[in-house]
């Protein structure tokens, strides 16, 4: 019997916030598959300024269960991702990068001239309104959401997790000394030991609109006039 591959849309729908695992752990070519799929998440400039670290240590699980004020994902569950920022890897070199575009045939010389300078007016210019930190974290939230859906297609379950003291989970994952680096977020991952059931999303309506942003009266689309009372 061939087994069911979850399509995206079933994986959206069918993930579930899991705060409860089973102590069993996860096998390591399913965490390299999906560590795997989790570089493969778009970045700003393809600059690849995410890191991801894998914690499964009891030591290092412990760390993170007193960083995250006690809650029960990190004591229960085998396996915490925690998504790295690296606002500054701009002013590194990308060499291997463009070479590798080159490789596969998506840029060539002239593309990657153009595009290498574009990247760093563009990375100055946030310098300048102090925005790289919030741009390479929304790089490393969207490696976050990769692994959810991805997680969830492997039968693992998962818990986004934002509620946590950023210099102890830097000092459990040994960067505590460094402040060009944040902390995105952290993920558990493990089997589930609870059934969370969906708990429903406000109606479309409610938080979907088209051309401009509306108040929850304005429903009507593309019109710029007021919908129904």
């Amino acid at each position: 019997m061939t087994p069911h591959t979850m399509s995206v849309a079933e994986a959206i729908r069918t993930r579930r916030t899991v705060r409860h695992y089973r102590p069993d752990a996860i096998p390591a070519a399913a965490l390299d598959a999906l560590l795997a799929l989790a570089i493969e998440a778009p970045t700003s400039w393809n600059l690849q300024d995410r890191s991801i670290v894998a914690v499964t240590s009891d030591e290092g699980r412990e760390g993170l269960a007193r960083a995250t004020g006690g809650q029960p994902q990190p004591q229960e569950a085998p396996l915490m991702l925690v998504f790295v920022a690296e606002p500054l890897s701009w002013r590194e070199d990308h060499s291997d990068v463009y070479e590798q575009a080159r490789r596969n045939g998506a840029w060539n010389d002239e593309f990657v001239t153009m595009f290498s300078a574009a990247s760093q007016a563009f990375q100055t210019d946030l310098e300048e309104r102090g925005l790289l930190r919030e741009y390479a974290v929304k790089d490393a939230m969207i490696a976050a959401s990769y692994v959810l859906l991805a997680a969830t297609e492997m039968g693992l379950a998962t818990s986004p997790m934002n509620g946590w003291d950023e210099a102890e989970v830097k000092k459990v994952i040994g960067i505590e000394d460094r402040d060009d680096l944040a902390i995105a977020l952290l993920i558990s991952l493990g089997y589930p030991a609870e059934e969370r059931r969906h708990p429903g999303r406000r109606a479309q309506e409610r938080n979907v609109f088209h051309e401009s942003y509306g108040s929850p009266g304005n429903t009507t689309r593309g019109t710029g006039q007021p919908g129904p009372e």
